[in-house]
């Protein structure tokens, strides 16, 4: 399966979907706003991940805005945060058959690109 989770509105997700050339490559695209993931999804992306851990932002404004930096979650706590709130999702997340890659660091596109 080739799969990108991503924000049709954020800058990065629609620059590195671009850059990667994911539409030419028979990528299935879910933009996480409007079709939001599902537990058995985000259960799947755990398990390929190993654990919820690289898969949760800390950079979402609502992380800080909720006083969670202040508090020690659980891993079902941020499967909860993720499930509810987009925004909790480290984008994009992309799914390359049995590889899985979170989030928009310059390492993370890297890794992706010599799957690709």
């Amino acid at each position: 399966m080739r799969k990108i989770y991503h924000l049709s509105s954020c800058s990065t997700c629609q620059q590195i979907i671009k850059e990667l050339k994911l539409k030419e490559k028979n990528f299935i695209f879910q933009d996480i706003k409007t079709e939001k993931i599902t537990s058995p999804q985000l259960n799947e992306m755990i398990k390929m991940a190993g654990s919820v851990e690289p898969l949760f932002s800390t950079k979402a404004i609502k992380y800080r805005e909720l006083g969670l930096k202040d508090k020690k979650l659980t891993d079902a706590e941020k499967k909860n945060y993720i499930l509810n709130e987009y925004t909790f999702l480290k984008r994009p997340v992309i799914i390359i058959d049995s590889e899985i890659f979170a989030g928009s660091s310059p390492e993370t596109i890297s890794r992706v690109k010599y799957i690709l």
